[in-house]
């Protein structure tokens, strides 16, 4: 029988997913680099404005660098009329669109497909959306655009809104329901890790409708799916475990935010900030955690750990060392996780697996270079953490379409990115012997490197940076883009040419041109646009962003076919509509001219929401974009109340769940044009 439930709360950062700060090393800022590059026209620190047009208009290297190879491209249309900022509770798109929600949290897609309620089991959660849709890619069958699987992320849960037994608590978006000892209710954990991971779902359009199709191809992979290693990492010590004593698996994927789709026409699924879910109470704890954030602490982000029962799938999230041996417990299964997982959406029987040579640490997301037959498969990844690295991987095999398959993700080279004051960078391997990474300097071989990337980036020198999140590659140009959200704890004296502001609030956007081919080592780099208000913000040309632009925390990002750059925003729940950030309102998405600069506001969400993944069917003509966690800004007294800042997207007094958009034009045209 279930206890009765009182408020249980962790320590704030660890409650919020975020790492406490864990780079200590001494590589270079990417703020530094640009403030050196701005000096040099003798431009005085601290004037922004000043600083950041003469660097954008005519420092960096876009005009000459780069216009051998874009100028020949032919610029996008956009083609819609900006909409204003918002901080209504709902979704607004331009004159000439038309938005409906569908696969809201709790919608039925598998087994005896149990109806969405808030008293719904753990196990029925197995069969229903999870929680916080972030990442999403639809895959069309036999070629169609209006018939494919959809398959999405779900990042994280909001306990409160997850459980009928919240209901009256005093919680805030990071609360959770416990029992008088401490311990969790074994179910509510259960149905916790069965919201996290990834959805896979058949959607089909008729009559303008989009609606779930039963299917055998409908799954869920969650905290708890067995899943197999791969890679150097797989079979060595680093993931010994008692689940797994031979190192080979693992069960679960978790805070899975961005993802990616490799040319073979597979889904990787992101493990984000996964560190916090992990309890360790050792006094000592190496860099293979330390590295991550990990620190002594009878805590985790959920406490799944205590769980009522003791079950092995729960306890496993204490980290401690409580067997004579790794094979004897859990010290080793937080090494399990921070990798990318492949999954197979045409086969439900195939067992998911984690690519660990594309490397361990935060992973926002990858993106893959347009594959190239008979010639190396590379992918790009960011660390989403403050201070942390961009990576890219080249296989070691060419790929061939006839035969490629994941097992080119499992050999190959690991490069950090370093980035210069005159705007060009270069990419440092990760590989034994190179870069300082010898047994001398405390790296045995390469498993040793990627189970510790980030140690193996600091001992590399690479660029520190401001959070990189989403990226994504033009498919005219090739030019790569990254987003790097905000950077708060960055302070004045720490800026550089990538990072160019102390007290990031706001974010940019970068990109830049490989030297040669994609697998090559060298390349030139550039700001596409500084987010901000209409004072302290830059587009292309060095000109203030205006009202119909202006944006912050940028994050989300995708290039659609004819090269349009959509940009989405993850302005925090915790500033949302305040102080600075009341001018951009709710979050948002918005459409850029990768040759012009130019930028218009596409949509707004509803309030106390991230706007996160975006993709489009073959045609064009309709786009999937994910709404997450609608109402987190609800303070913990008024959900008590049940006094909630959100009802989207069923209205009324219901709970607010996250939900995919389904975005049309009325003339039935391409999205963007």
């Amino acid at each position: 029988m279930t206890q009765h439930q009182h408020p249980g709360h962790v320590d704030p950062v660890l409650a919020a997913g975020d790492e406490p700060m864990s780079n200590a090393s001494a590589n270079g800022y990417f703020g530094d680099i640009l403030e050196a590059r701005i000096s040099r026209r003798a431009m005085l620190r601290g004037s922004l404005a000043a600083a950041v047009a003469g660097a954008m208009a005519t420092q960096l290297p876009f005009g000459s660098a780069f216009a051998a190879t874009g100028g020949s491209a032919a610029a996008p249309s956009i083609g819609f009329k900006a909409i204003p900022v918002s901080a209504a509770d709902s979704v607004v798109v331009p004159e000439g669109y038309r938005v409906s929600a569908i696969l809201p949290w709790g919608t039925p897609i598998s087994g005896d497909m149990p109806a969405f309620s808030l008293d719904a089991s753990g196990a029925d959660q197995g069969h229903q959306v999870g929680s916080h849709h972030d990442g999403v890619h639809f895959f069309p069958l036999e070629g169609s655009s209006r018939d494919g699987l959809l398959v999405m992320n779900h990042e994280y849960v909001e306990p409160r809104f997850l459980h009928a037994a919240a209901a009256g608590l005093a919680l805030d978006r990071n609360g959770f329901p416990q029992n008088a000892d401490g311990s969790r209710d074994d179910d509510q954990v259960l149905k916790e890790l069965n919201a996290h991971g990834v959805s896979v779902v058949r959607i089909r359009e008729g009559s303008g409708q989009w609606q779930v199709v039963e299917d055998a191809r409908n799954r869920r992979i969650t905290g708890l799916t067995p899943m197999r290693l791969a890679g150097p990492v797989a079979g060595t010590e680093h993931v010994v475990t008692k689940y797994s004593p031979d190192g080979t698996m693992t069960r679960g994927t978790l805070n899975n935010c961005a993802h990616g789709v490799t040319p073979w026409n597979t889904y990787l699924a992101a493990e984000e900030n996964w560190a916090g879910y992990f309890a360790n109470s050792d006094a000592e704890i190496d860099r293979r955690q330390a590295r991550y954030g990990i620190q002594t602490r009878d805590t985790g982000r959920y406490q799944w750990h205590r769980a009522e029962s003791g079950a092995d799938e729960f306890v496993r999230f204490d980290a401690s060392s409580r067997g004579a041996t790794p094979a004897e417990d859990y010290r080793n299964e937080p090494h399990a996780f921070g990798w990318m997982v492949e999954i197979d959406p045409m086969d439900p029987a195939a067992t998911p697996v984690k690519r660990t040579h594309l490397g361990r640490f935060a992973h926002e997301g990858v993106i893959f270079a347009p594959a190239v037959e008979g010639q190396p498969v590379v992918a790009y990844s960011g660390d989403d953490a403050r201070f942390e690295y961009i990576y890219k991987f080249v296989s070691a095999r060419p790929y061939h379409a006839a035969s490629a398959d994941g097992s080119l993700l499992d050999e190959g080279t690991l490069y950090v990115a370093r980035f210069h004051e005159d705007g060009r960078g270069e990419w440092l391997a990760l590989a034994p012997g190179e870069n300082g990474l010898t047994p001398e300097n405390g790296f045995a071989d390469l498993a040793d490197i990627l189970v510790n990337t980030r140690a193996a980036a600091d001992q590399a020198g690479a660029t520190k940076m401001d959070r990189p999140e989403w990226g994504a590659v033009d498919p005219a140009t090739g030019q790569v883009y990254f987003t790097l959200t905000n950077n708060t704890r960055r302070e004045a004296g720490d800026e550089d040419a990538a990072n160019p502001r102390a007290e990031n609030h706001f974010g940019h956007i970068i990109r830049w041109q490989e030297e040669g081919s994609h697998a090559g080592t060298r390349f030139a780099w550039d700001l596409f646009v500084l987010a901000g208000d209409g004072d302290d913000s830059r587009d292309l040309a060095g000109e203030p962003l205006g009202q119909e632009a202006i944006f912050a925390s940028p994050d989300g990002l995708w290039i659609d076919a004819d090269r349009r750059v959509w940009i989405q925003t993850d302005i925090s729940e915790s500033v949302m509509n305040t102080g600075i950030f009341e001018v951009f309102g709710n979050n948002q998405m918005l459409a850029a001219n990768p040759e012009t600069g130019e930028i218009r506001r596409f949509l707004t969400g509803p309030v106390g929401q991230e706007i996160t993944g975006v993709v489009t069917t073959p045609d064009q003509r309709t786009m999937f974009v994910n709404v997450q966690h609608p109402g987190a800004t609800t303070e913990a007294e008024a959900f008590a109340a049940g006094e909630l800042v959100s009802h989207w997207p069923d209205g009324g007094s219901a709970i607010p769940r996250s939900a995919t958009l389904v975005i049309t034009r009325e003339d039935g045209g391409i999205i963007g044009a």
